[in-house]
């Protein structure tokens, strides 16, 4: 469902940079650094934001953790967005055989306000209901409440006994963010190997923001042996997955062969992919290939182009402040002109949250 994977990033960035999980490496165009300080990470607890709630909207929504079943007219209309239907649907199979499943369903609409009106209280109670019956799903999206305070006072312990219990039936989601509050600290004693422990098993069950912290301890031995071949092949499976931040990570440990056979060229592909979809550290990375000519052929338009983004971002490069000096002025001109509308894009952005 929707609720159970709209988090607050910051628990695993801040707990791990604060235990300097990652270290500071020298910036230099042919040996591409990892980043100074951990990416953020979709984590802790907080539960989705309201929408209104549509008459029979027509526009889909993601599908909830509910598994397909046959003939499901509730599940089926949820998936089409028909919220109405979906709702009437699910309070006919609770009533009729007290489906486990369309009291969660229940509980998602009435938490998102999906085809009814908005009511946290209302959801809760269909999600315990779910969960007393032992559906994961359920004990998951009711932790998100407990967390957010979305049904009262915010409860950590409570929404953590509810992590624990469906990090334990195979929620990879509960696992993960339960590994987060091990990592932490507050309602738990610090402990990375128990972290580790529920990031592999979300790892498992292709969790790709699991696969990434887990690759992260494993390239500092917290909680596990340092084994950079097994991140770089954690960081593979989260990269396949379109996780941004394992792409930057993985493309880094193929171009300087870090844990994985070197490969400059995907390596590039790679920070390429990642820098498009905005990632500075990845728009930096791309900048220094572009301008030594390593792993793609060399492009000193494309390289002051991104290295103009990733500064506006908030990555700095002396070196490449020198290689962009060093251009011709129509060169210089070209980069600063196709990099303009990401700058402006990006002033707009902070103009709009400011």
């Amino acid at each position: 469902m929707k609720i159970a994977r709209h988090a607050a990033a910051g628990i695993l960035a801040l707990a791990l940079s604060a235990t300097a999980i990652i270290p500071a490496s020298a910036q230099a165009p042919v040996e591409l650094s990892a980043p100074t300080t951990q990416p953020a990470a979709k984590a802790a607890p907080k539960p989705a934001p309201r929408k209104p709630a549509p008459t029979q909207a027509a526009a889909p929504a993601p599908p909830p953790a509910v598994p397909r079943r046959e003939a499901d007219v509730a599940y089926g209309a949820y998936q089409r967005g028909y919220y109405i239907t979906a709702f009437a649907a699910a309070t006919r199979r609770v009533d009729e055989q007290k489906d486990v499943k369309a009291m969660t369903l229940l509980g998602e609409l009435y938490a998102n306000g999906l085809g009814v009106e908005h009511d946290d209280k209302k959801a809760a109670e269909w999600y315990r209901l779910a969960a007393d019956r032992g559906d994961r799903e359920a004990m998951f999206a009711l932790a998100m409440l407990h967390f957010s305070g979305r049904t009262g006072a915010v409860d950590r312990e409570q929404g953590a006994k509810l992590l624990a219990a469906a990090a334990k039936l195979g929620n990879a989601a509960a696992a993960y963010d339960l590994a987060l509050l091990y990592i932490e600290g507050q309602l738990f004693p610090q402990d990375f190997a128990r972290a580790a422990e529920l990031f592999r098993s979300a790892a498992q069950l292709g969790n790709p923001e699991a696969q990434y912290a887990l690759a992260t301890l494993y390239k500092e031995g917290r909680g596990v042996p340092k084994d950079l071949a097994e991140a770089a092949r954690l960081l593979a499976a989260a990269s396949l997955a379109d996780n941004t931040d394992a792409q930057v990570e993985y493309a880094i440990a193929l171009f300087n062969g870090t844990g994985v056979a070197k490969n400059e060229r995907l390596a590039a592909i790679l920070l390429a992919k990642a820098a498009r979809k905005g990632n500075p550290i990845a728009q930096n990375r791309l900048a220094n290939i572009l301008a030594a000519g390593r792993g793609a052929n060399p492009n000193p338009v494309q390289a002051i182009k991104w290295h103009i983004i990733a500064k506006a971002g908030g990555v700095s490069d002396v070196p490449l402040d020198a290689f962009v000096q060093q251009q011709p002025p129509d060169v210089r001109a070209a980069g600063e002109q196709a990099a303009k509308p990401w700058v402006d894009a990006l002033k707009e952005l902070r103009a709009s949250r400011s």
